[in-house]
């Protein structure tokens, strides 16, 4: 389902190009009263707004639509990608013996000697 949906995204994609490359611009019609030879088209001279613009539509509407429905497909992958079940990893136990750091040694004050020691 994903692929045919890729697959007429891409093609939808590169017709909404060609055609939009195909079409005049609105400056086109300023030129041809001028006489720069812009009034000889494909379509005669009427021009092709019609026929390519609505063409244009469709194909932009395919395309947004075929870009919603890849959205949701790779949406679904994600939560059912997170669904599964994944071993959980246990430390293993330590054999070795850790260190033990020493206390601080307990500094005493020399100030605060016996009074026996005080010389008087």
């Amino acid at each position: 389902m994903e692929t045919a949906i890729l697959i007429v995204h891409v093609l939808v994609g590169i017709a909404v190009i060609g055609l939009i490359l195909i079409q005049q611009g609105k400056g086109a019609d300023v030129g041809a009263s001028f006489g720069s030879g812009a009034s000889q088209t494909v379509f005669g001279s009427a021009g092709s707004g019609n026929v390519l613009t609505q063409t244009t539509t469709i194909l932009v509407s395919v395309f947004f639509l075929t870009s919603i429905g890849l959205a949701y497909v790779a949406k679904e992958h994600a939560r059912d990608a997170g669904q599964v079940a994944a071993p959980l990893v246990q430390q293993a136990p330590t054999t070795a013996a850790q260190p033990e750091i020493p206390a601080p040694a307990q500094q005493q004050n020399q100030s605060q000697k016996p009074a026996d020691e005080i010389p008087q």
